[in-house]
């Protein structure tokens, strides 16, 4: 339990103190290019969990393709709840007038 606990607060922060996203609406292109960038930053940073996590906790991460998996299901959260906080919401039903 320690083990993912330290996982995600090095991801948060680290993700937070380097922020690859774009700030608005931008082109398909653009957005392809953050994606990838947000990838390898991820990647990176499950690259350092790995050698951190012997001297941390419990963690072991295994493997190139582990490390490179874990940056793909991390990138692909982190968008998806970027997506869902992003939504509009309905407007509010507005109250009848008073006669």
């Amino acid at each position: 339990m320690t083990s993912l606990m330290v996982a995600a607060f090095v991801v948060m922060l680290l993700t937070q103190l380097i922020y690859i996203g774009p700030s608005g609406r931008v082109p398909a292109l653009m957005l392809l290019a953050f994606g990838g960038a947000g990838f390898v930053q991820d990647s990176l940073i499950w690259w350092l969990l790995s050698w951190l996590g012997g001297r941390l906790s419990e963690l072991e991460v295994e493997g190139f393709a582990t490390i490179v998996l874990a940056g793909l299901v991390t990138r692909a959260a982190i968008l998806a709840f970027a997506l869902i906080g992003t939504r509009s919401t309905a407007e509010p039903i507005a109250e009848p007038a008073a006669d």
